[in-house]
């Protein structure tokens, strides 16, 4: 027996997880990727729930490739979890919504499934409990009333997106458009209300900052009178903070004076500085820790069979210049 033990715990350190934790269920959480400071946010928050739950038969265990753009490398994680006895949930946040949505279907998980940060698409919302984390349409309401305060009567845009799979993003570019124009559904802005997308808009930049801020660059080198950038995610300006405040501090008066206008989401890292240095007009912002920290819980409540809102909506904090020292939910 003692032989056993022992190798139960050798099996576990190989794993990556400590002998203590491995004798607890896992409430698990798979993100898009480990490489992403969003997503170490909602790991600090579930660190947090285990600091305050040490005796709890279950544990939070936070996973995801290294990589944001590894989409397979997302869904062979969530095979393998499901695959794992002592695996009691499982919160998934989809890099690729349809690739994740098949993993699903292919392990039939007799365990809760609920999705945290992304959703997947609506088509496909059986296969979750439910979603804990942004509304990301209103999110993207939110920057195109940004974007529109400042310009009216519209203008030329380019859209910055992430994973040309993920759904959330998806959410928010349709949110902004449709803020911009008063119309629904337009997958593309030809001059309504006003707005049109310049040409090689929008850009996937699979969630790389360096991409993201390297677009900007080229699109501005093409566009040089464009007057506004929606950034459905905050990749460019918290994953190359330096490059992204070299492409626009030449452009701080047009900024400052509405000329143009740049309306992004996240307010973490490096983001909420920029807006201060007048870098950015305004942030839209989730709440990263607090998706980490309430994912155990839910867990839990749809182990225990308790009822649970579909979905668990975690709100938004909004930064411009002037509200940089309060905007952050404390």
């Amino acid at each position: 027996m003692k032989n056993v033990m022992l190798l139960a715990a050798a099996a576990a350190l190989a794993l990556g997880v400590s002998p203590a934790m491995a004798q607890k269920q896992q409430l698990v959480i798979v993100v898009k990727g480990l490489d992403n400071p969003f997503f170490e946010a909602i790991h600090q928050g579930c660190e947090k729930w285990n600091s305050e739950n040490p005796n709890s038969e279950y544990v939070c265990f936070y996973t995801g490739p290294a990589s944001t753009s590894d989409e397979a490398g997302e869904a062979q994680i969530v095979a393998d979890m499901l695959a794992r006895p002592d695996t009691a949930a499982i919160a998934i946040s989809p890099s690729n919504a349809a690739l994740i949505a098949q993993t699903l279907r292919n392990a039939n998980p007799q365990i809760p499934v609920m999705t945290v940060d992304a959703d997947l698409a609506v088509a496909d919302s059986a296969l979750r409990q439910t979603y804990l984390g942004t509304d990301n349409y209103l999110m993207g309401v939110r920057i195109g009333h940004y974007i529109k305060e400042q310009l009216p009567d519209g203008g030329t845009i380019c859209t910055i997106m992430g994973n040309t799979g993920a759904d959330n993003i998806a959410r928010r570019a349709q949110g902004m458009r449709d803020e911009l124009t008063g119309q629904t559904g337009l997958t593309a802005l030809a001059g309504e209300g006003g707005w049109t997308e310049v040409p090689g808009c929008p850009v996937f930049t699979n969630d790389d900052g360096a991409r993201g801020v390297q677009a900007m660059t080229d699109i501005m080198a093409a566009n040089p009178d464009i007057d506004a950038f929606g950034i459905m995610g905050g990749w460019p300006l918290f994953g190359a903070p330096q490059p992204y405040r070299e492409l626009f501090r030449p452009h701080a008066d047009r900024i400052a004076s509405g000329e143009l206008v740049i309306g992004a989401a996240d307010t973490i890292g490096d983001e909420v500085a920029i807006a201060g240095e007048g870098l950015v007009t305004a942030l839209v912002g989730q709440r990263p820790f607090e998706m980490g920290y309430l994912a155990p819980q839910y867990m839990i409540k749809l182990i225990e069979g308790e009822d649970v809102a579909d979905p668990v909506f975690t709100g938004l904090d909004e930064c411009t210049k002037d509200t940089v020292d309060t905007c952050i939910q404390k």
